[in-house]
């Protein structure tokens, strides 16, 4: 799976309601999930450690990109696929070099999604679009963004934030092609039925 081919990406802990996420990437997968990114604000980098291990090879085995989230130096322990960092963690090319593969970044304004062009990350998640207790007390940049970075994105870009099954049709109406998913996939009962729903939704 490249990156520019990739529509549904999955941000999770490593255990969710369902089983753990090591264990289900594989109905993951099947259902539509391109990328997975390992996400755990709570562990210390010994912990991400241990958690990422098994999800890396699931996701080796089915043929898609694992990404850690904020720690450059677990991801090249690891040899995953790359890091995913926010504004205030390691700058694009610092990250770059310290976890040897791709490079993802967060934007949150015009500024920011313009700014990411000379830094050259992989790929950029634009958001939050609406409020998400995953992201507490940042406030929503709502559709406009994305019709911002549909137009002025200079490498691919994923709309993230509170999307789900609700609203994801308004998403990809605003120019989004691909979304990066976190509750609707992982506090659903059927997380692989949500998957495939949303996947449902994206162009092809």
């Amino acid at each position: 799976m490249s990156l520019g081919s990739a529509s549904l990406y999955l941000v999770a802990r490593a255990r969710l309601g369902a089983g753990t996420l090591a264990d289900l990437v594989p109905e993951l997968v099947s259902a539509g999930v391109d990328i997975v990114q390992l996400r755990e604000k709570e562990m210390d980098k010994a912990e991400v450690r241990e958690a990422a291990a098994p999800i890396l090879d699931a996701c080796r085995s089915a043929g898609i990109p694992f990404i850690v989230n904020d720690y450059p130096d677990v991801a090249a322990e690891l040899g995953a696929d790359g890091v995913h960092v926010g504004q205030d963690d390691a700058p694009v090319p610092a990250a770059r070099r310290a976890a040897g593969g791709l490079v993802g970044l967060s934007t949150h304004s015009r500024q920011q999604v313009i700014a990411a062009e000379p830094v050259a990350p992989d790929y950029i998640a634009v958001g939050p679009v609406y409020e998400t207790p995953t992201k507490p007390g940042r406030s929503s940049v709502g559709l406009e963004l994305l019709s911002f970075a549909a137009q002025h994105a200079a490498v691919p870009w994923f709309a993230i934030g509170g999307i789900d099954l609700t609203n994801v049709a308004e998403v990809v109406a605003a120019g989004a092609r691909r979304i990066v998913v976190v509750r609707a996939i992982t506090e659903a009962l059927d997380p692989m039925a949500a998957a495939a729903a949303l996947k449902a939704q994206l162009p092809g």
